[in-house]
């Protein structure tokens, strides 16, 4: 069985491709999964398969990092999915209302009149049956009675069970808070729930001897976000040739602080190469696999022209920039 080669990106399932790293090469494995939000590269995964995938991932990587690194995983903690375990019914939005209608109102009419059903009763109160049965059952005639409910899902536990049973321990984590401007995006609910605004980057450790050099980073960055808790970053704005970027900055700081130059850097999500290009600007080495053989052409290229600028740090810090000014042009 061949090993993957070093800096490059290999089009395939990482359950399959991962026994091909270097045992005990990798320094740092940083990737992002799917979120099991409904994309179209998930929608052969049920939740059950997308919690195997995450449990095989995980076990996988314990033999390829080094004793001593780390794993880091991105994820928004609360997942919202259609689950058709849950209650069937509508919430009562009184403030969307068009109708000012009380379950009061039709159940005292009903007591008059028990016989009446419910088209008798809208054209009695001079609105539409689905009303009626809204008010009266918490039922959406057209909608919510017969469309599946959609579940709201912690997965940090879920995160945390997997990487103990392969070995690893929780070492840190951070929050990644996004700026509310991104393309796209409604900054405001109809129900009492939050906006999902922030996610969470787990490290794993695995056992060995970790070696902290606060000389990675600057004064200012260690100030600034090494020792802090919560990372506030600009999301990406434009996902125009891919549909789910987390921007370069975001592995950059994991990688500048977790590891050394040439050290070897994995993402077995690859995606549209985020991280190898992080990975390049601080001259660290990197495996890339992506299941997408799309993305692994977005990559490619993003990638060699990240290699082109190499010998130029002049070069390389302005191509980085323009990257990242392409993915946050609001």
């Amino acid at each position: 069985m061949n090993t993957l080669s070093l800096n490059s990106v290999h089009h395939g399932d990482c359950r399959f491709l991962l026994p091909r790293v270097s045992s005990e090469s990798v320094a740092l494995s940083v990737w992002s999964p799917p979120y099991y939000v409904g994309k179209d590269y998930e929608k052969d995964l049920s939740f059950e398969g997308w919690q195997k995938l995450l449990q095989k991932t995980i076990s996988l990587h314990f033999p390829l990092i080094k004793p001593g690194g780390f794993l880091a995983i991105n994820i928004a903690d609360i997942l919202c999915f259609k689950d058709h375990k849950m209650p069937k019914l509508m919430a009562e939005n009184v403030s969307r209302r068009k109708v000012k209608l009380t379950r009061e109102e039709i159940v005292k009419v009903k007591k008059d009149h028990p016989e009446w059903n419910r088209y008798k009763l809208a054209e009695f109160f001079g609105c539409s049956e689905q009303t009626i049965d809204r008010r009266l059952n918490g039922n959406n005639i057209r909608g919510g009675k017969y469309q599946t409910q959609t579940r709201v899902f912690l997965v940090g536990g879920l995160i945390e069970k997997f990487a103990q049973e392969a070995g690893f321990h929780l070492y840190d984590r951070r929050v990644w808070v996004k700026d509310a401007a991104w393309e796209n995006s409604q900054w405001h609910t109809i129900s009492y729930r939050a906006v999902d605004e922030f996610e969470y980057i787990y490290i794993f450790w695995k056992p060995g001897i970790t070696k902290i050099d606060r000389d990675r980073l600057t004064k200012d960055e260690w100030t600034n976000w090494g020792s802090r808790a919560v990372w506030s970053i600009r999301s990406v704005r434009s996902n125009s040739d891919h549909d789910s970027k987390f921007p370069v900055e975001l592995p950059r700081r994991l990688i500048s602080l977790l590891t050394d130059s040439n050290e070897v850097i994995l993402d077995c999500f690859m995606g549209s190469g985020t991280t190898a290009l992080a990975a390049l600007s601080e001259q660290r080495q990197f495996i890339g696999i992506e299941k997408e053989k799309r993305s692994v052409e977005i990559a490619q290229e993003a990638i060699a022209a990240c290699k082109a600028a190499y010998d130029e740090p002049q070069q390389m810090e302005l191509m980085l920039r323009e990257l990242e000014d392409k993915y946050h042009a609001g």
